[in-house]
């Protein structure tokens, strides 16, 4: 992956650079108006120099570009670097939500990448530790909680989709050990 933005400001001013990107995702009006009326006061909040020098700096790392509008007024847009910066956030914000009581399921994941994607498979890996799951074998994982969406979003973003399979099931060998291991009373 490409270097990181350590700054939390450099972090929002990109965020809401990509809220162009949020805002044309929006499903409804409403949640358009809510991004758009968060976004105005965020950009408000962030000193005009430090801005400039920033997207400036956006500009050289090729994060955003430039389109010169008919007015001779200049438009910001995120570019396809932008926006992978963007998911990068996110991947590291993920979180698995925990239920208030277990269903019994255990969650697994299973994957096979290859030597030559050795990195990707390394960083699932540490991934899936991070967010507290048991490693079974070397490439099976399992948690007690839903989180095939949380999944998806991290084999999409390493681009590994083909290589990792999910699944549920109801019962497992040393059961016991799990449930000690995730704090959960056996059903």
């Amino acid at each position: 992956m490409s270097r990181k933005i350590q700054s939390p400001i450099k972090q929002k001013i990109l965020l809401l650079l990509g809220a162009g990107v949020a805002l044309g995702l929006a499903g409804s009006p409403r949640q358009y108006f809510r991004v758009l009326k968060i976004a105005k006061r965020d950009w408000k909040s962030i000193d005009e120099n430090y801005l400039r020098r920033t997207v400036r700096e956006f500009y050289q790392q090729r994060l955003v570009r430039g389109i010169k509008n008919s007015d001779g007024s200049v438009k910001i847009v995120i570019t396809e670097k932008g926006k992978k910066k963007i998911l990068d956030f996110h991947i590291h914000q993920i979180k698995i939500k925990k239920p208030s009581h277990w269903d019994g399921k255990w969650r697994l994941v299973m994957f096979d990448v290859p030597e030559k994607l050795k990195y990707r498979r390394d960083v699932l890996r540490e991934k899936l530790k991070e967010l507290n799951f048991f490693e079974l074998q070397k490439s099976v994982f399992v948690h007690p909680y839903p989180c095939l969406d949380e999944i998806n979003f991290i084999v999409e973003f390493y681009e590994i989709r083909r290589f990792v399979r999910c699944g549920d099931a109801m019962n497992l060998t040393n059961e016991a050990g799990l449930c000690l291991h995730f704090k959960l009373k056996l059903k």
